[in-house]
């Protein structure tokens, strides 16, 4: 086989292989924050405790790159121009909305009360504060009421700063993001995209699972869990009886809080929070 026809044919196989939005540009994504840098050069917002979307411009993706079937009536109007945000209908209320998006095809009431919360332009290249203004102007000319802008506010110093979470937390937020007025929107990690929490937490993989005991027996006693830079542990706590019986499938992106690292790197006292990406059914 000549090395142009090995080409095509490796080419024809990532495309009818591969999610289509597998060429599109990744999130930009958060790192936890540390009291150091000047405060008063963020945007702070609530962290909502929504599920991440992108908009590509025609329809709506998760963050693992599945496609979201919102009705069409959801994103009518919305801008020919990619969203970076969050489906939200509330604090506390993220399994409801995780299990509506994952519903096909999509049920008019259970989308009613959805909105999506749009904080940033992933193709703007100016900075975030410009992001924000022209995000805005977007929203507004949209005229649906299920898209919206997360609020932005300017916070003086980080005294001021730990009194607002300590606000959205006793109200039953989650946190805070920040961003930095000048960073500009770039995939993957950024220096310039905070989140402030009273705990850690982190994400990783479930590769497998710890058979129950006592209790638990015939049910799933712990999550094998593997973070991104291959460290595995266990992940029990936190678990509801349901969640033990009928577990997340293996491939899924959990989120679970931990207070700090032992002396080997691992999460100390982690706890399992929630599904953040559910793998795809087989």
């Amino acid at each position: 086989m000549s090395r142009l026809l090995l080409t095509i044919v490796l080419l024809c196989l990532l495309l009818t292989s591969a999610p289509l939005h597998a060429l599109s540009p990744s999130l930009m994504l958060a790192e936890q924050w540390r009291d150091g840098p000047d405060v008063s050069q963020f945007m702070v917002s609530e962290k909502l405790d929504g599920v991440r979307a992108r908009w590509d411009g025609s329809r709506l993706w998760s963050r693992a790159g599945h496609p979201i079937p919102a009705p069409a009536w959801f994103t009518r109007g919305w801008p020919r121009q990619p969203l970076d945000g969050e489906l939200w209908m509330g604090r506390n209320r993220f399994e409801a909305t995780s299990a509506i998006i994952r519903s096909s095809p999509a049920n008019d009431a259970d989308w009613n009360p959805l909105r999506f919360m749009a904080f940033d332009l992933p193709a703007h290249t100016g900075g975030f504060g410009q992001r924000f203004n022209a995000l805005e102007a977007l929203v507004r000319q949209a005229r649906n009421p299920h898209l919206e802008v997360i609020a932005q506010q300017r916070i003086a110093d980080n005294a001021q700063l730990q009194q607002h979470l300590r606000a959205i937390v006793d109200a039953g937020g989650e946190g805070l993001m920040l961003h930095h007025q000048d960073n500009r929107y770039s995939a993957g990690r950024s220096e310039g995209l905070f989140k402030l929490k009273l705990f850690d937490d982190a994400e990783a993989r479930i590769i497998g699972y710890v058979p129950g005991k006592g209790k638990y027996v015939g049910m799933v006693g712990a999550l094998m869990v593997e973070r991104a830079d291959g460290r595995r542990f266990r992940l029990g706590s936190g678990l509801k009886d349901a969640q033990r019986a009928d577990p997340p499938p293996i491939g899924s992106q959990v989120t679970y809080r931990y207070n700090g690292l032992t002396v080997h790197g691992l999460p100390r006292f982690p706890r399992f929070l929630r599904v953040r990406d559910e793998a795809p059914s087989r």
